[in-house]
Formats: structure tokens, C-alpha cells, sequence
């Protein structure tokens, strides 16, 4: 461990006078650390920020972030440095890289609520455009007017259909990436509507559109029930605000009649 101590005083010291370009040092470690990327990192990112991002950038500024912390900690840790406090400053950096993440995680998990009551009102669009094109030739024309946090998912789905995927994963990806209600039976009851023939698309058709008329239902009835639970929220606030206050005047009143 000495000479652990040692080396990172020379580090500091080295890189304080210039003779260490630390930024640089940085950059070129960086492309090491590609492995801890997550595999829904990218998905995350397009769904909190739409296009508007660099994915290479983002991930770079999560291992430099961390990369510093673990410098520091050890710096901090320096006067009574040991394999364990190293493994502390490693598992803080490791924290400190993970929090974006998790950060992206929360805010997707927070929008799916929204998510499942857009659904629904997509799946209606495509089914207009369904019975007027072939199931993949539908899914892209619905991409520009879909709502945003869908696009990337749309766009993932389609490109794996135009690749040549012609199996049932690539609709059951969509689903796992919106995991709301009745997702994964409305993307197997696409993906068997793009199969079929010509003569029984208009009974599948059917089923497609009374499917999605009982899911517009439910987000409804969510809807509402959300309004009122909230407007109860706000009244019960309100009362008990209200309650408060005349108990409050009255023991005022009480204590003013006492003192007299």
C-alpha cells in the first residue's frame, strides 16, 4: 500500500506541475470503460431527451465525473490508505457513475403513466393506416405524428423489420420498452395482423380495432378516477386546513377569555 501512497502523491504532484496532461489522460482512458455501458443506456437517453443528444458525450462525462471522484477519494483517503478504503473510493466512483442512470431510469418510470394513456390513442392512428397499408409500411408512416417518448421505439422496430427480421421479437422489444398495460398483446395481435392473408385482415382488423376501443376505455376510466382521486385530495386539504384554522381561532379565543 506504500506504494500505492506513493505513486498517486506523484500523480498529484506531476500533474499539478504540468508534467501530466490529466484532460488528456482522461480521453484516452475512457474508450476502456465502453463495457459498463448499459444496454437500454441509448433507449433511456432518446426517451428523456428525444435526438437531442450525443451518446458517445453523455457516457464519456459519466466515466470522467467518476474517474475524478475516484481521484479525489483517494487523495482524501490518502493518509490512511489501505485495500479497503481503496475499495470505498472505487465503489463511491462506481456510485457516482451509475446515478445519471438511474437518474434516466426514474424519469422513464415516472412517464409511464403518461405512456399508458397514449397507447392506446397511437394504436388508433395505426389502425387507420393499417387498413391502408401493410403492417411495417403503417408503423413508419405513424412515426412522425406519433408522440415523441414512442419514436425511438418505432424507429428500432422498423429497422429491425426492414433488416429482414420477419419474427415476433422485434414488436415484443417494443413492448419490453413500454411495459404498460396490455402492450405485449397488442403487438402480437400486430404482428399477426401483418400476417395475415388479404381475405381474413378485415376480421383480425376487427379484432385490432375493438381491442384497442376496450384499452381508449380504460385509459378513460383511469383518467377520470386519477381526476377525482386528486380533486378528493385537494378537498380533504382544504377541510382540514380549514378545520384547523377555526380550532386554532378557538383555542385562541379560549386562551384570550382565560387570561382576562
Amino acid at each position: 500500500m506504500m506504494f500505492v501512497a506513493i505513486g498517486v502523491i506523484l500523480i498529484v504532484v506531476l500533474t499539478a506541475n504540468r508534467f501530466i496532461d490529466g484532460k488528456k489522460f482522461i480521453n484516452e482512458v475512457e474508450p476502456y470503460f465502453k463495457f459498463l455501458m448499459e444496454e437500454d443506456y441509448d433507449f433511456l437517453l432518446s426517451a428523456r431527451y428525444g435526438k437531442d443528444y450525443d451518446l458517445e458525450k453523455k457516457f464519456n462525462e459519466r466515466i470522467r465525473l467518476a474517474l475524478i471522484v475516484l481521484g479525489v477519494a483517494i487523495i482524501v483517503f490518502l493518509p490512511r490508505i489501505s485495500f479497503l478504503f481503496i475499495l470505498v473510493a472505487v465503489i463511491i466512483a462506481f456510485l457516482v457513475f451509475k446515478m445519471p442512470y438511474n437518474q434516466l431510469q426514474s424519469y422513464y418510470k415516472r412517464h409511464l403513466y403518461e405512456i399508458d394513456l397514449m397507447l392506446p390513442y397511437y394504436l388508433k392512428s395505426l389502425e387507420i393506416l393499417v387498413q391502408h397499408y401493410t403492417v411495417p409500411v403503417a408503423l413508419a408512416k405513424s412515426i412522425p405524428n406519433a408522440p415523441d417518448i414512442f419514436k425511438p421505439g418505432l424507429e428500432k422496430l422498423v429497422a429491425r423489420i426492414d433488416a429482414g427480421d420477419s419474427s415476433v421479437d422485434p414488436y415484443m422489444e417494443f413492448a419490453k420498452d413500454y411495459p404498460v398495460r396490455d402492450s405485449m398483446r397488442m403487438m402480437r395481435l400486430l404482428y399477426r395482423l401483418g400476417l395475415g392473408s388479404q381475405e381474413n385482415k378485415q376480421e383480425q382488423l376487427l379484432m385490432f380495432s375493438r381491442t384497442i376501443s376496450s384499452l381508449q376505455n380504460k385509459a378513460r376510466e383511469e383518467k377520470y378516477k386519477n381526476r377525482l382521486e386528486t380533486m378528493e385530495k385537494k378537498t380533504m386539504t382544504m377541510l382540514m386546513c380549514t378545520g384547523g384554522g377555526i380550532i386554532a381561532l378557538l383555542l385562541f379565543s379560549l386562551m384570550s377569555m382565560m387570561s382576562l
